[in-house]
Order: structure tokens, then sequence, then C-alpha cells
């Protein structure tokens, strides 16, 4: 019964991720300002590494939060690196 629930779960988590992954590209193609964008981005990258990491607790490999942790760095890194151009206007000083 509780592998039955958890199987769902992470059925139902999937798919409002893809939604959520959805919503936040629209935001990036559609949004007026660039600090739109740079938001939409930042959802973007950690809606995918959220998606990893529940595809990885549904097959209980360990590659996909290896993945998500990279995908992690790499969009923290980007997010700092635009908000830094938008604040100055370069990102190396």
């Amino acid at each position: 019964m509780s592998q039955t629930i958890l199987a769902w779960s992470l059925l139902v988590a999937q798919a409002l991720l893809v939604v959520a992954m959805a919503l936040a590209a629209w935001r990036v193609v559609r949004g007026p300002r660039a600090q739109d964008r740079v938001l939409g981005m930042d959802t973007l990258y950690l809606n995918g590494m959220l998606l990893l990491l529940v595809f990885g607790v549904r097959t209980a490999d360990t590659v996909y939060f290896y993945a998500a942790l990279i995908i992690g760095m790499l969009g923290f890194t980007a997010t700092v690196a635009l908000a830094k151009f938008l604040m100055r206007g370069e990102v190396i000083e």
C-alpha cells in the first residue's frame, strides 16, 4: 500500500514540476524585463534540478543526485553572473 502511494506521489510531483518548468520557460520567453527573464531561468534550472531528484528517488539511482548537484552549482553561478551583469554592466572587473 505505501509503495503505491509513494509511486503515485512521485508521479504527481514529476507532472507538477514539468508544469512549473513550462510556466518558467514561458516567463523566460515572454518576460518584459531582463530581471523577469533571469528569474525565469533561475526557476527553470531549480525545477529541472528537482525533477532529476524526484526521478532519482523513483529509480533509486545515485547518478541523478550527482547530476542535480552539478545543475545546482552551475545554475547558481549563472544566476550570480547575470545579476552582476544587470547591476554593473560587466561580469569580470
